[in-house]
């Protein structure tokens, strides 16, 4: 039995070593400031908080008007930035002005998506698939050592009946690296499942910092969330929206969202969430554009909708439910400059106009 002492501590070792050195390099990256107050939505909750900060600024010089029970007409149809005009393209291609179908689909939309990829590559986020990998990662290496315990004990019963002089049990002598071993596992674990890296934190508290002095309702929903937003009517309907959106089955958001893609993953620190906890899907490189609140959702491959090619069926889009989504629905809709789309009635767009 002695020989297996060391190979438990060298195994220990060697699995320490894999998850820590993973979840150092996700969580890296060359960083930098956060740009505009749709990078500083993201970062605090996801795509769900930035398609809130451009409605609420849509909203607030008189470019949009959401009435009850939730309904969106466009006043003046002048975007001034892509995700503004993608809100504008998605309520001209939804069959109604539902603000709820209109947030899931703008979520979805690759002018929000690639604020996340963006925000991804210079290390301020950690994208859902790799998130999703190392904490796989993770736990197996977790329930390896929780596993090898009783495994352990069943070792030292057996060495006991069979030797022939006293020694420490097996158990004894390994249990330190078991120990040791699962609570870095866990640790770890809990660390990667965070969508925001420690210099997107830096980054967006220096953001807010900087631009504490705008109170423009854009900005305050952007940094503090949808209960800071100035307007009670637009902040109820945006709220009950959110509600509507949350998808079956998450409970209260961390971090902030998919991030979200998370709307292509929740979202804020922990997978991305807005101040109600809506996790949205953040496709990113792999994963699939589906979620609640909006109907039966379809899958992206090969990245997220900007880069790869979609299909959905019926008035469902590609990544989003129903309702309008930014690839297919009855009518033409924007997707982005190279990604093919598929529905009842293809259509190809761009992501600047529809």
């Amino acid at each position: 039995m002695d020989i297996l002492v060391p190979l438990y501590y060298l195994a220990g070792a060697v699995a320490v070593a894999v998850i820590v050195t993973r979840l150092v390099r996700t969580r890296g990256g060359s960083g930098g400031p956060v740009h505009d107050r749709y990078e500083a939505a993201f970062l605090n909750g996801g795509p769900a908080r930035v398609v809130d900060s451009a409605l609420a600024a849509l909203q607030s010089d008189g470019r949009i008007a959401v009435g009850g029970p939730g309904i969106v007409a466009v006043v003046r149809p002048t975007a001034r930035d892509l995700v503004e005009r993608a809100v504008l393209q998605e309520h001209a291609a939804a069959p109604h002005g539902a603000l709820h179908h209109l947030r899931l689909a703008v979520m979805r939309h690759p002018a929000v998506q690639e604020i996340g990829d963006g925000l991804a590559e210079r290390g301020l986020l950690v994208d859902p698939a790799t998130r999703r990998t190392t904490t796989r990662w993770c736990t197996v290496v977790a329930a390896t050592a929780f596993l090898l315990f009783p495994v352990s004990v069943l070792l030292s019963i057996v060495d006991f009946g069979t030797s022939e002089e006293f020694s420490a049990p097996f158990v004894f002598k390994v249990v330190p690296a078991l120990f040791v071993v699962g609570i870095t596992a866990v640790v770890c674990a809990s660390v990667a499942a965070g969508r925001i890296t420690p210099a997107g934190r830096r980054a967006v508290a220096a953001y807010g910092r900087e631009r504490g002095h705008l109170a423009d309702a854009g900005h305050l929903v952007a940094v503090h969330g949808l209960r800071a937003l100035p307007d009670p009517v637009l902040r109820e309907q945006l709220l009950a929206a959110a509600r509507i959106n949350r998808p079956r089955g998450s409970g209260r958001g961390a971090r902030g969202g998919r991030g979200g893609r998370a709307g292509s993953g929740h979202h804020h620190s922990s997978s991305g969430a807005d101040a109600l906890g809506v996790v949205t899907v953040w496709c990113a490189d792999s994963g699939s554009c589906g979620g609640g609140g909006g109907g039966g959702g379809s899958s992206c491959s090969s990245g997220s909708c900007s880069s790869g090619s979609c299909s959905g069926g019926g008035s469902g889009g590609s990544c989003g439910g129903g309702g309008g989504s930014s690839c297919s629905g009855s009518s033409s809709s924007s997707c982005s400059s190279s990604s093919s789309c598929s529905s009842s009635s293809s259509s190809s767009c761009s992501s600047s106009s529809s």
